[in-house]
């Protein structure tokens, strides 16, 4: 079984890109896939479906990541929607970097544009919560 987790956002691209590093995933390439359905007649290239992003073609409206094992099988998908997120998620995701990088983590993802919201502990476990660049909350533990 696989999981897929999607993410309504305002930038797909960008949220995918951040998500990568966050989760140590690859950023999906659907360029032999469009170009598969644009020579198949199923997507027009010009009908405001897909984009070009440096030199590849990529779905407006969607992106993705996934871990760099296919056999793996999950991946986060992001979607443009056209409104802005304005309420604390009633899910996140927590992630769990490996013993003692943790503070590299978070110093990682705050260079690439996640805010810190508060520092948790619970007995001896302790995490920090962050939000993404467009404010969905994660906890790096």
């Amino acid at each position: 079984m696989a999981l897929q987790v999607t993410l309504d956002c305002a930038d797909p691209h960008a949220q995918a890109r951040f998500w990568a590093v966050a989760l140590d995933y690859r950023v999906d390439d659907h360029h032999d896939m469009i170009t598969g359905l644009i020579e198949a007649g199923h997507v027009d290239r010009d009908g405001g479906d897909v984009i070009e992003r440096d030199g590849r073609l990529a779905w407006r409206e969607f992106a993705s990541c996934s871990p760099a094992d296919p056999s793996d099988g999950n991946r986060m998908l992001f979607q443009l929607v056209p409104e802005g997120k304005t309420a604390k998620n009633r899910m996140h995701l927590d992630i769990h970097a490996p013993e003692g990088q943790r503070d590299a983590k978070v110093a990682e993802l705050l260079a690439l544009g996640a805010t810190k919201l508060w520092d948790g502990q619970l007995g001896p476990q302790t995490w920090v919560t962050l939000a993404d660049p467009e404010g969905n909350e994660l906890c790096v533990s």
